[in-house]
């Protein structure tokens, strides 16, 4: 059902944050960097995905808000002329997940017949899909126990992960215990606002497969994500991340030896001022679990 006045649109593919035609949404308002809709996710062949509608998947990317005039732009891009029209993609409603509520935004989808013989696009993100296609090395920021050097050795993978770039900062985000685990919570960066700290590294594509293992990805725990950080005084962009799926409601007090790895990784990078927000964030939250 076409809703005419919704003033969100869901993004996924070359309108992205730096990709090739974001210019057109420049001067709309990024809501929110990580979100999610309802689909599954193809590569045309052509430079840029097409999205169907399904249930079950998601399709991960950006939502705006738009301007009258901007989506008459989007309309023109997409080669969508009004329902019932000859379209190339179909303008629907759908509902965005994303850490602050659900919204519903227009998003353009292909229909189910024209991806037949398309290549599926594996976790549904384009940005992830196209670096796993090339052997460029990744900028990789870490902000749990992947900051702690001697998980990597325990599994002797730590010579995957020797180079390191040093301390990155991310803005808008939150650090918080949100993965439901059978021992405890899990590590999570929300999209709430507040700061992060954390490790970033340079790896190549034999770590990025043991990453998938370790996060849980291909079982779809956490999913790789990017995003933009601060090094120093230089912003690096599209880095990538993992972030949880599926959050619990609320946290989860962490286990204590996954609280010290975090603390151990975390203390060759953090800066003074973020180590001790961490630290009175744990001692308020789980203080009557740890007995602080």
């Amino acid at each position: 059902m076409q809703k005419t006045n919704t003033p969100f649109v869901f993004v996924y593919g070359s309108l992205r944050v730096h990709e090739g035609n974001h210019r057109l949404l420049a001067s709309s308002e990024l809501v929110c960097k990580q979100c999610s809709t309802d689909g599954r996710l193809y590569d045309t062949g052509y430079g840029f995905p097409a999205m169907i509608q399904s249930r079950g998947e998601r399709v991960y990317g950006e939502m705006y808000r738009v301007t009258p005039e901007i989506l008459k732009r989007l309309d023109a891009l997409e080669g969508y002329y009004g329902e019932g029209r000859n379209n190339h993609y179909e303008r629907v409603v759908q509902t965005i997940y994303t850490d602050m509520g659900n919204e519903e935004a227009y998003v353009y989808v292909y229909p189910e017949s024209k991806a037949n013989g398309l290549e599926y696009i594996k976790f549904g993100d384009w940005k992830f899909y196209r670096i796993q296609k090339h052997d460029e090395d990744i900028i990789y920021f870490a902000y749990g126990s992947c900051m702690d050097n001697e998980r990597f050795k325990l599994r002797n993978k730590d010579h995957l992960f020797q180079d390191i770039i040093g301390r990155g900062v991310i803005e808008g985000y939150s650090l918080k215990f949100t993965r439901k685990a059978s021992d405890g919570g899990k590590a999570d960066m929300v999209e709430i606002g507040g700061v992060v700290e954390g490790k970033v590294y340079r790896v190549g594509h034999k770590a990025l497969e043991y990453l998938l293992e370790r996060e849980g990805a291909l079982n779809y725990i956490y999913r790789p994500a990017f995003i933009d950080i601060r090094v120093g005084d230089k912003v690096v962009k599209d880095v990538l991340t993992f972030l949880v799926i599926d959050n619990a409601k609320e946290e989860v007090a962490p286990p204590e030896k996954y609280l010290e790895e975090i603390r151990r990784g975390g203390k060759t990078v953090w800066s003074v001022e973020f180590e001790k927000q961490f630290e009175e964030e744990i001692e308020q939250k789980f203080a009557t679990v740890f007995q602080m």
